[in-house]
């Protein structure tokens, strides 16, 4: 019998400082079995830098069509596409031949450089795509602070995320090393 999705639920309230965004949202998110706490919580990162109307959590890691994050228009053309990890060059060239934008974060950070280093001379190529890289800063752990209720405040500035709940505040660096040229 097949493993089933774990059910998390969040309260995000957001402020991102950079462009004047300040909502709260409730978030169910579904993570699958072989995902790690860590992934999750970096799926709920993206989503907060990049939340507006319509952006929504996928089936992630239980579909190869299907990305972590999107937002679709209603006509069925995908908007944009948000992406955790370090996808192929083939893939890179098929998710963007798919959506108006797409990002890709990633978190890792050894094996981020290494992805990076192998694709580099690919990533001028697409207008429409970012890349981010996110990394802890000080030194804690981001897997403690998982729950299956969760309520947290995010604060973004330049380029910081502060993660905090009522008892951690986490320091998250984000680094573009792509940005889009549209």
């Amino acid at each position: 019998m097949a493993l089933k999705a774990t059910i998390y639920k969040a309260k995000l309230s957001v402020a991102n400082l950079n462009i004047h965004h300040y909502e709260d949202y409730s978030l169910t998110i579904a993570k699958h079995p072989s995902e790690t706490n860590l992934r999750m919580m970096y799926r709920i990162l993206a989503y907060s830098l990049l939340c507006q109307e319509e952006l929504e959590f996928t089936k992630g890691l239980s579909s190869d069509s299907e990305p972590d994050l999107w937002k679709i228009n209603y006509d069925g053309s995908i908007d944009h596409w948000i992406e955790l990890g370090h996808p192929d060059e083939r893939k890179i060239r098929q998710i963007c031949s798919k959506a108006k934008m797409v990002s890709i974060f990633t978190y890792q950070d050894q094996t981020s450089l290494n992805w990076f280093k192998s694709i580099e001379n690919i990533l001028p190529r697409f207008d429409h795509l970012s890349v981010t890289h996110l990394s802890v800063l000080d030194g804690q752990n981001i897997e403690e602070i998982v729950e299956r209720g969760m309520n947290f405040n995010i604060s973004i500035e330049d380029d910081e995320i502060w993660l905090s709940n009522e008892k951690d505040r986490i320091n998250i660096g984000v680094s573009s090393v792509k940005k889009p040229s549209l």
